[in-house]
């Protein structure tokens, strides 16, 4: 996912002077991502999408509750996350989960759905913060930090017939993601959407060309 934040940033801390507190502090929220209407609107759409025993994976799984909808949906779901905090939150949940980047910890062919919310909010350089929830957060400078190697990548974990669904929102140019995973061989259709006071939120839903 890119880089991690810096070790002060694991002990909410902020920057390398040590006077800029965190961002998690700076909000008064947590340091690990909790569901919001994102995550719901991502759950209720993947919840739609499964079998009982489809093996399914939810990338950036924060609290894990994505991974957790899908199970109680019968799925056989497991969550990834970069951050330790993130990790031990979802397993203290009970949600099986592996700390790595995107998709890079799994075998080939694993999944037949792989679920994402990734951080999608455009962000100034000038305005990022190195800590655990800045990278739960900002999508870089159009939205699409992680979004782009996302879509680089999940095809190699889709099982035949598998589908990946990602939550973007149109701040990111919903039409531009389509469009770049379509380079990397993967169709595309929108399956819902949400309008918000600032964004419309969208799933959209990518598998095999």
């Amino acid at each position: 996912m890119g880089e991690e934040p810096s070790d002060a940033a694991d002990a909410g801390g902020g920057d390398d002077s040590g006077d800029r507190p965190s961002l998690a502090d700076q909000r008064g929220v947590e340091s690990v991502y909790q569901p919001a209407e994102d995550s719901d609107l991502l759950a209720r759409t993947a919840r739609k999408r499964v079998d009982a025993g489809d093996t399914v994976l939810d990338v950036g799984t924060g609290s894990g509750y994505v991974a957790a909808t899908l199970a109680d949906a019968g799925a056989r779901a497991v969550g990834v996350d970069v951050s330790p905090l993130a990790c031990q939150e979802a397993a203290d949940n009970g949600v099986t989960v592996v700390r790595g980047d995107l998709v890079e910890p799994f075998r080939a062919d694993a999944f037949d759905l792989v679920a994402f919310n990734p951080p999608y909010l455009p962000t100034p350089p000038e305005q990022e913060w190195d800590d655990w929830m800045e990278h739960a957060l900002s999508g870089g400078e159009d939205g699409r930090r992680l979004v782009d190697p996302f879509l680089e990548t999940v095809e190699r974990v889709l099982a035949p017939g598998g589908e990946a669904l990602m939550l973007v929102s149109s701040l990111t140019d919903p039409d531009a993601v389509r469009a770049y995973a379509s380079e990397h061989g993967l169709a595309s259709e929108q399956l819902a959407s949400e309008n918000h006071p600032y964004e419309a939120l969208v799933v959209l839903r990518f598998y095999r060309d």
